[in-house]
């Protein structure tokens, strides 16, 4: 088992102007599993003196559209945009179709905007999957989501 741990370069602080945020842009679907994907983001984004704006969303599919929309309407830019969900496979190719949209919408994004769009989907077979991902055996997924987040911010910033 690997658990995300952030690097200690990392760990000695970035400084945020007052006003910085991050954006958690949230499915409704498979909801109990992301509030706890939502929570752990937060926990951590906040420890760093980061706001966070949430915006949710029907399902997966139509979290890259609401961060491109934010993105290019929004006068206040935050420093990361985090995607939060959970799709859960069925009996159908839906789960597959799905993934692959939500995915390449946030590698387009990750091209195009100036800001980083942190995957945070969990993409799992079951419910125990999903559990195991929010705080079970292999770690607290939104927790990883906003560290990555953090280690971005920081990456850009020395640039």
């Amino acid at each position: 088992m690997s658990v995300y741990r952030p690097t200690t370069s990392f760990q000695t602080g970035i400084p945020f102007p007052e006003d910085a945020c991050v954006v958690l842009v949230r499915t409704r679907w498979n909801a109990a599993i992301v509030d706890a994907l939502e929570s752990g983001s937060r926990k951590v984004l906040s420890d760093a003196g980061l706001n966070c704006i949430v915006i949710n969303v029907p399902g997966a599919f139509e979290i890259p559209f609401a961060i491109r929309m934010h993105a290019s309407q929004s006068a206040n830019k935050p420093l990361a945009y985090i995607a939060l969900g959970c799709v859960l496979r069925g009996d159908t190719p839906h789960f597959d179709y799905v993934c692959k949209g939500v995915t390449d919408g946030i590698v387009q994004l990750n091209q195009t905007l100036p800001m980083p769009v942190i995957f945070g989907i969990l993409t799992v077979d079951n419910e125990q999957q999903a559990s195991d991902r929010i705080g079970g055996k292999h770690g607290h997924k939104g927790e990883e989501a906003a560290y990555t987040a953090l280690e971005m911010i920081h990456l850009i910033q020395s640039f």
